[in-house]
């Protein structure tokens, strides 16, 4: 029997939409449920939210974020290692299929990548030893603040406390021997790095006096994964909810997060 070239056209065009609805209908989510992973981006170079143990286990409250969140989806986790400049282009080549990694909500990132609700909150403020009272940043009038130079914490105090004195260090680990050793009481920095910094020496233990701004953290999903982005919502809505998220944060950080705070931000 001969088949009208017509027909031949039209199923074949039949066929390439079958295809492409296919193709279309398949999505990260799936490709995850598929390969019974999840591959997420992390940076094990920023304790406590990712480093390595003394077995060289991956380790922190980013980590163990992650590992919570492949339960949730019933699969492994994959550990993608990266840094803070390769953790969104990490993503956009496919190399991870979620980024957790103190990625805190910006619009330029939001342009190029889609975040979940926020997951924990990241402050930057202005500690000291208890014994010194300061509530504004007016009070750092004359006073030396140690802060690690080229930082958003650099750039804010030389925006609002113009009568400091400022003494900028060139990282976290140099200013925080200065603050263990006394050269400096008063310090700039994220509020997550305080309780490492007081451990150094806890006789000059230090506590957040001034918020100088909030930044929020959450998983990036890269544009387009609309089923993902929903469960992940989901997700971190649960287990701030159930305080998982909090657990983990206080674990490491010693710091409860603002569980209504972060569901007010994300809606």
């Amino acid at each position: 029997m001969t088949v009208h070239p017509l027909r031949l056209l039209a199923g074949a065009a039949l066929a390439l939409g079958f295809a492409f609805a296919s193709v279309a209908h398949a999505d990260t989510l799936d490709d995850i449920k598929t390969a019974g992973k999840v591959r997420i981006a992390i940076d094990l170079a920023i304790p406590p939210f990712g480093m390595t143990d003394d077995k060289m286990q991956a380790t922190g409250s980013d980590v163990d974020t992650a590992r919570l969140l492949a339960k949730g989806l019933g699969v492994g986790l994959e550990v993608v290692t990266t840094t803070g400049p390769t953790r969104i282009p990490m993503l956009l080549t496919n190399k991870a299929d979620l980024v957790i990694s103190t990625l805190s909500i910006t619009p330029d990132r939001a342009k190029v990548i889609d975040f979940s609700l926020p997951y924990a909150d990241h402050p930057s403020v202005v500690a000291a030893l208890k014994s010194i009272q300061i509530a504004k940043m007016s009070d750092l009038d004359g006073k030396r603040v140690a802060v690690v130079r080229g930082t958003t914490q650099d750039t804010d105090l030389a925006r609002d406390a113009k009568g400091a004195q400022i003494v900028r260090y060139e990282d976290d680990a140099t200013m925080a021997l200065a603050v263990a050793s006394g050269q400096v009481d008063i310090l700039a920095t994220a509020r997550s790095l305080l309780p490492a910094i007081s451990k150094k020496n806890p006789a000059r233990t230090v506590e957040p006096k001034i918020t100088m701004q909030t930044f929020y953290l959450a998983v990036g999903v890269r544009k387009g994964e609309l089923r993902l982005k929903e469960w992940v919502n989901g997700w971190v809505k649960t287990n701030l909810q159930n305080g998982q998220l909090g657990a983990i944060y206080k674990k490491y950080h010693g710091i409860d997060i603002p569980v209504d705070q972060l569901l007010k931000v994300g809606g």
